[in-house]
């Protein structure tokens, strides 16, 4: 159900663009972004740092969009933030031993002791990869292919990129996690 709901203001925005413009559904995709916060926070009084960014991110190139009056600034969004995301796990994780993908999911997964660390390890690289790879294909589709096309990939082709890694992810990890008949 989480997932349905982050993916709300994504959906929003592709509805807005099919019944209007690129501008429009900028516009409907901030709105449902602040909505979405605010929801969030009467519903459990915090938000996450994600949503921080991903709220600064919509409002930063959402604004730049629709004062210039220009799409490039929404089409360099996801690549930003899909950036921003890898420079981060592979920063924190290079240079402050910090893994955020194991201070994401450590509490939901119980890996092997003797494989742990570098299990965890390769999950944040593996993470890092794909957001860079994920900010690659947004600009490449972004810039080489119409304003249609890419606003069906940011739904469609992003969404199904992201569940294909997860679930790979999660063929993987089952190998190395503690299950308790063991």
């Amino acid at each position: 159900m989480k997932f349905l709901f982050d993916l709300f203001p994504i959906i929003l925005f592709f509805v807005a663009f099919k019944l209007g413009d690129i501008y429009t559904a900028t516009i409907v995709a901030m709105v449902a972004t602040i909505g979405q916060i605010l929801w969030v926070y009467y519903r459990h009084r915090k938000i996450d740092a994600m949503q921080w960014i991903s709220l600064v991110m919509i409002v930063v190139f959402g604004s730049l969009t629709i004062f210039l009056h220009d799409k490039t600034f929404i089409q360099l969004k996801p690549t930003a933030l899909y950036w921003l995301f890898s420079g981060a796990l592979f920063i924190s994780a290079q240079f402050f031993q910090k893994n955020w993908i194991q201070v994401l999911m450590g509490k939901q997964v119980t890996l092997k002791a003797a494989s742990a660390h570098s299990v965890w390890r390769s999950l944040n690289v593996a993470w890092a990869i794909f957001f860079f790879f994920m900010g690659a294909l947004n600009l490449y589709v972004a810039f080489e292919y119409s304003e249609e096309t890419w606003v069906n990939f940011k739904l469609f082709g992003s969404t199904g990129l992201l569940l294909f890694f997860v679930i790979l992810q999660g063929v993987w990890l089952s190998k190395h996690m503690e299950h308790p008949s063991e």
